[in-house]
């Protein structure tokens, strides 16, 4: 472990000393150079027999012959015309070869679990992206041999569900399951405890076992990275995890905003880390943190998914957050700075034209980089107050600060009020805080950064309601969805069923307690 940690710190060190030069290739060409490899590799493919890719490659303006040709997915038509197919073991669906491997994915809003194909081609994009990121922590200033230290990495199980033809588990399971052989000494918390299915046996292991590691990184979803480092710091009667983990110095994150858990995060520290953010979704590896003087996200341009492009406003977009049957759709080059996009993907694992649910905002066209701002369906807008997750983030990070106070979690769903509208805002928090203080704090904050949503609670937005609960009910409930770990996010919006659960799982709470 020594000698490969030693190996990895010197090419990292040497790409730091070497001079830079300044590389400016074209994201469009970039972009057009994968979209043709994808289409020549799936050309004989069902999908691309279907829509034929060869007549598309060989017209005059191939992206554009695309756009026109294939319509947009979303995972409904996806799975129900194409990669049903693939489940039932047949060959060359929408990807050459068989598919091996299916993620699970809820998301957060739909209440089945999605297959989403993971092909081999897709798993090396993943390692390339991944070796593309570690090499950029020569721009950090790290700690001398913190690359030769533990990476504490939680995530799915990797014992998958083996369904005969394919295995089916969280992606996080399934990457982890395929790990390179040269990295796996570095990797914690190790194959026998990765395996374990059931979270609660995961986390208590990985506790028992928490005083033998050298960890310098830790990598996952914020909430359980937050819970794991809680649960240690009781059990061993310390004051900070670094008085268990000394070399701790990097906090590799995504799936969520980070900025919601940072309060209550940075209690738990001895010492400040390196935060680095990742967008690893279920789909591909669509872009990663390169950099330390930003809070975006660099695009992977060249390593199997091309982009789309669809503004996020009312001409694209319902009320409900569904895509209009023609939607106006960007390339790279075409897009703005500062407004919000839905993404589409194709991709090396047979996604077509794919919507997959997140919105993005470019805030360096040059540089390519981009901020995660929501998810098309996770936005308010009873009366055109446009309140994105975005937005909502903010104004709880804000309120964090303001009270000195962690809100790990929270939730927001739109009532009825005095006949027209109100927020209902669900806060997770164990800190005593003045909750009408609260209120007006977030309430004043997202006026300021939303002016229709200033002018709407002039008029329908007659109200925001906050009731803050134990930090435990969120988790709870979770676990009561069967998403306890992993890659689960909690849902910051909630509408229709998903809503009507969470009432009926908080009233059986305050039942039970007024009894």
């Amino acid at each position: 472990m020594a000698i490969i940690g030693s190996i990895l710190s010197k090419v990292i060190e040497l790409r730091k000393n070497l001079p830079a030069v300044p590389v400016r290739k074209n994201p469009y060409r970039t972009q057009k150079t994968t979209f043709n490899k994808l289409l020549k590799k799936a050309s004989n493919t069902a999908f691309g027999k279907y829509y034929n890719f060869e007549r598309i490659l060989a017209s005059s303006n191939p992206m554009r012959e695309y756009q026109r040709t294939v319509p947009v997915h979303d995972y409904n038509k996806m799975y129900s015309e194409w990669w049903h197919r693939a489940l039932e073991n047949e060959n060359n669906v929408c990807w050459p070869g068989v598919i091996k491997y299916f993620a699970l994915s809820s998301g957060t809003s739909e209440a089945a679990s999605k297959h989403i194909p993971v092909s081999n081609a897709m798993l090396r994009s993943i390692k390339r992206t991944s070796v593309m990121q570690m090499l950029s922590l020569a721009r950090y200033d790290l700690p001398e041999d913190v690359l030769q230290k533990g990476y504490l990495m939680i995530g799915g199980s990797t014992d998958l569900n083996n369904h005969g033809s394919y295995f089916e588990g969280d992606l996080s399971g399934i990457t982890t399951s395929n790990i390179p052989i040269w990295f796996q000494s570095f990797y914690k918390p190790g194959r026998e405890i990765a395996l374990e299915r059931d979270w609660h046996i995961k986390l208590e292991k990985i506790v028992d076992n928490a005083p033998n590691w050298d960890i310098g990184f830790v990598l996952g979803v914020p909430a359980w990275i937050q819970i794991v480092m809680e649960k240690v710091i009781e059990r061993y009667k310390v004051k900070n995890i670094h008085e268990i983990w000394p070399n701790l110095s990097v906090f590799v994150h995504g799936g969520v905003s980070f900025e919601p858990y940072k309060k209550g995060f940075e209690k738990l520290l001895g010492k400040p880390l390196i935060y680095i953010e990742t967008y690893l979704a279920s789909e591909g590896f669509i872009a990663y943190q390169n950099r330390p003087d930003t809070h975006a996200m660099k695009l992977v341009l060249n390593n199997g998914i091309f982009f789309e492009f669809v503004p996020f406003n009312e001409e694209n977009f319902t009320p409900e957050g569904n895509l209009v049957p023609e939607p106006k759709v960007m390339l790279i080059d075409e897009i703005q700075e500062g407004k919000d996009y839905a993404l589409l993907i194709s991709t090396n694992s047979g996604a077509w034209r794919y919507l997959i649910g997140d919105t993005i905002r470019f805030t360096s066209k040059s540089k390519c980089e981009i901020i995660i701002t929501g998810r098309t369906k996770h936005f308010l807008s009873l009366c055109g107050e446009h309140l994105s997750v975005d937005n909502m983030n903010t104004a709880v990070k804000h309120a964090s600060e303001v009270f000195n106070i962690a809100i790990p979690e929270y939730t927001v769903h739109a009532v009825e009020y005095n006949n027209l509208f109100a927020h209902q805002w669900y806060l997770a928090c164990d800190d005593q805080v003045d909750i009408q203080a609260l209120k007006e704090c977030i309430d004043n904050k997202l006026k300021e950064i939303n002016d229709d949503y200033q002018t709407e609670r002039k008029h329908a937005l007659q109200d925001i309601l906050i009731e803050v609960l134990p930090v435990k009910v969120f988790n709870d409930w979770m676990e009561h969805k069967g998403k306890s770990g992993g890659q689960h996010k909690f849902p910051r919006v909630m509408k229709g069923v998903q809503l009507e659960d969470w009432n009926n799982f908080i009233g059986k709470i305050k039942n039970s307690v007024q009894g």
